[in-house]
């Protein structure tokens, strides 16, 4: 089934919900920018948003195809936006009051903000791609970093996702990198969605959880031909990555794409940011930590209840979380307060559930497995540990589960009492 017919839904689903998705048209190839005319015409006032690596990339051809019609425009001046308040307001600052159109320039926070304005303000967005560096473009979740977290708030989808072949291919290595970790990272996060299904009773389609499957056994083997910016592979790592967007319109949310990896991910950027340290791009994080779940899963397997209780108590998490959040750390509490996680699992939810558990656990791949994924695509576990250190780590695996409402196999790990890993 092609993008094309993706597009349309599914009325007859078998999970019993029709699926649908709000984006109208997707251009990725060779000549694909020079749809913008067609894609908006009707649309005579638009406001171009773009950032000190995108402009020069296609800015000014952007600019030239659609003819006079930008009528204001937001240009950060940095290479690297951050998507919280001060970037949302300058966007607000700056947008014409009679805009028709915002047409984005960039990847993922360029997506994520023009994402969020279209919400906002009620217009129709599109997104010029300049990299297959993740897979929100055709999402309905906008990443954010509001009050110092990192949340996913609904945004509307793009009017049109325009992919130029010659623009990805100049796409730096890490950001090709950081794109293939997005769909390899699928294997996490759909065995976390079997999980909460077992365990949670979760929504749980499984025609949204093979066709992402079958996409992530797809581009794994195109890593050599990705890192030679092979048009063809280029242009297939795209089209997987808006292919999984379209599974998260579908469900509504992130939950086909996002799981444990996600949040060890997301762990990493927000103590990064609140302590001024460095942390990966998104997608190779991911990667990373998909590699982090696996090695969790391969403890958690060689485990048999009855387990010997260890959760910590109220006083001592919450008091570490603030160690750890600093500033975020009241809105990770709250988050937990209202979910109610820590209330409503315990190890006998594990216990009694053990057998199905493990057998969700095994169909997932191995550490070994994902470890040569990780090299396939030229990185290293061993820099990676060495980057974030034994510190850092131990606190990710314990505590990136309370970032989100979400349940994974963190928590499993968590009530059972894993606390460190050896990588």
């Amino acid at each position: 089934m092609t993008i094309e017919n993706l597009l349309r839904g599914r009325s007859d689903c078998a999970c019993g919900r029709a699926h649908s998705c709000n984006v109208r048209h997707v251009e990725i190839g060779e000549g694909a920018l020079e749809q913008l005319p067609r894609i908006c015409s009707g649309y005579e006032r638009i406001h171009l948003v773009s950032d000190g690596n995108t402009y020069p990339l296609c800015g000014e051809r952007v600019k030239q195809l659609l003819n006079g019609r930008i009528v204001s425009e937001t240009r950060f001046g940095c290479a690297t936006v951050v998507p919280n308040e001060a970037s949302i307001a300058q966007i607000e600052a700056e947008l014409a009051k009679d805009s028709e159109l915002i047409v984005g320039i960039g990847s993922g926070v360029i997506n994520d903000l023009c994402k969020h304005l279209s919400q906002l303000h009620g217009i129709r967005y599109v997104i010029v791609a300049t990299a297959p560096s993740m897979d929100g473009y055709a999402s309905v979740g906008a990443a954010l970093i509001l009050n110092q977290m990192k949340v996913t708030v609904n945004g509307c989808v793009p009017l049109a996702i325009v992919a130029e072949t010659e623009v990805l291919c100049t796409a730096p290595r890490e950001l090709l990198q950081s794109g293939y970790g997005d769909i390899v990272g699928k294997y996490s996060c759909l065995c976390d969605w079997r999980l909460a299904s077992l365990l949670r009773n979760e929504y749980f389609c499984p025609f949204v959880h093979d066709r992402v499957m079958a996409t992530a056994k797809r581009i794994e083997g195109y890593a050599d031909a990705i890192l030679a910016r092979e048009p063809r592979a280029v242009n297939e790592l795209m089209e997987a990555l808006v292919e999984v967007g379209v599974m998260m319109s579908y469900v509504g949310n992130s939950r086909p794409a996002s799981g444990s990896e996600h949040h060890l991910s997301h762990f990493f950027e927000i103590t990064g940011l609140l302590h001024q340290t460095p942390y990966y791009l998104h997608g190779i994080d991911v990667l990373y930590s998909s590699a982090v779940t696996a090695r969790l899963r391969e403890s958690l397997l060689s485990m048999q209840p009855p387990f010997a209780r260890d959760v910590t108590d109220l006083d001592t998490r919450e008091r570490e979380l603030r160690e750890i959040y600093g500033a975020a750390a009241d809105g990770v509490i709250d988050l937990q307060r209202r979910v109610g996680l820590y209330d409503s699992l315990g190890q006998e939810d594990v216990a009694s559930n053990w057998r199905e558990i493990c057998e969700v656990l095994s169909d997932a791949p191995s550490y070994a497995e994902t470890e040569a994924l990780v090299r396939a695509i030229g990185l290293d576990m061993k820099e990676f540990a060495a980057f974030y250190g034994e510190a850092t780590l131990c606190n990710a695996i314990t505590y990136a589960k309370d970032l989100k409402d979400r349940f994974t196999v963190l928590w499993i790990a968590y009530l059972l009492g894993i606390r460190k890993l050896t990588l």
